[in-house]
């Protein structure tokens, strides 16, 4: 174990060997939801004048876990944003790279909103309608098919008549992700044979969930959300899928819609009672600190009470807050670099 940690701390070392200051930059890359708060930090940041200002890209949650865990270096960025938790398998490709000190940051909450343009009138979906629009296979007669349903109104009496048109993220998005988890799969439980599927099989149960239409009725729109924002602007028939924030910031031309009778707001997401709200999340690497300047201070900046706290200038950006005891935990295990914990 000893010749490991040592052979590891050889690679850290000559990967930035040679170099007075690899970069003056923080690289910051990841989650197009947790980018405008990750931008916003950052431009705070470099305002005080100690460092410079860090380079932040979005790259969809995926795409930035796969580039902070490529390797050590400063080719390799040095945090990455997340609108979903690093996964197991994530962990391992960076340990596979020499990246084996990780630090988890949890930032807050957002919801994920189904939107659509103000020029109509706002939709009203349950969890179930939402999963009957979009999985790729439904049940009907206790059997799974080919997703049938053309408009709203196939699959319910009660909505528009108009073509199902959703407008949302890519499979490498975290936002997809947290959708397919919180949403899709919600809605899948609520037919009794995918229901005992899932007892039985969640494997299969989770294919079946997970797997949304490809016949145009779900149209990936890459990791662009104000793409997403034009486009409903364009077409008031068609629906968004994207992070509250993107809303927050868009309120003028777009509108939540209602999700099994409650409304995403700020205090519906905080409270728990909106039914389709993640955590969001930064992961910073520990071979990095003390090479490229300024990550700790960053980090504490994004976990000060100034920026995530309940009044902070998060908070106007749309982030919906921890709870001022898990602030608190969350920044002494931040700035501290505390190693992530599975």
């Amino acid at each position: 174990m000893l010749k490991k940690t040592l052979g590891l701390a050889v690679i850290a070392t000559v990967a930035f060997a040679g170099q007075a200051i690899a970069r003056d930059q923080i690289r910051i890359v990841g989650s197009s939801t947790v980018f405008p708060f990750s931008k916003t930090v950052a431009e705070n940041f470099g305002n005080k004048g100690k460092f410079a200002t860090p380079v932040v890209e979005s790259t969809g949650s995926g795409g930035g876990l796969k580039l902070f865990c490529a390797g050590i270096g400063e080719g390799h960025p040095d945090i990455t944003n997340a609108s979903r938790r690093i996964k197991k398998s994530e962990v391992e490709k960076c340990a596979k790279a020499g990246i084996t000190e990780i630090t988890e940051v949890k930032v807050g909450f957002d919801g994920i909103v189904l939107a659509n343009s103000k020029s109509t009138a706002p939709i009203k979906l349950t969890k179930k309608q939402i999963f009957m629009a979009l999985a790729k296979q439904v049940p009907i007669d206790g059997k799974l098919v080919d997703n049938p349903y053309k408009t709203w109104k196939d699959v319910d009496p009660s909505l528009p008549d108009t073509k199902i048109e959703v407008l949302g993220p890519p499979p490498t998005s975290g936002t997809r992700d947290a959708f397919s988890e919180l949403a899709m799969e919600g809605g899948a439980k609520k037919f009794p044979s995918l229901k005992a599927l899932r007892k039985s099989d969640k494997k299969a149960f989770k294919a079946v969930a997970h797997s949304v239409r490809e016949d145009g009725a779900y149209i990936e729109a890459g990791e662009n959300d104000n793409l997403i924002v034009q486009k409903l602007v364009a077409n008031p028939s068609a629906v968004g899928v994207f992070g509250f924030s993107f809303l927050d910031q868009n309120a003028d031309k777009i509108q939540g819609g209602v999700i099994g009778g409650v409304e995403p707001t700020f205090e519906n997401i905080s409270s728990g009672k909106y039914g389709i709200s993640r955590s969001l999340f930064f992961y910073v690497k520990k071979a990095h600190v003390g090479k490229i300047p300024g990550i700790k201070e960053f980090v504490a900046e994004f976990t000060s009470e100034d920026a995530f706290g309940e009044f902070g200038y998060l908070s106007e950006k749309g982030l919906i807050p921890l709870s001022e005891a898990e602030r608190a935990k969350v920044r002494k295990a931040g700035t501290s670099l505390s190693n992530l914990m599975m």
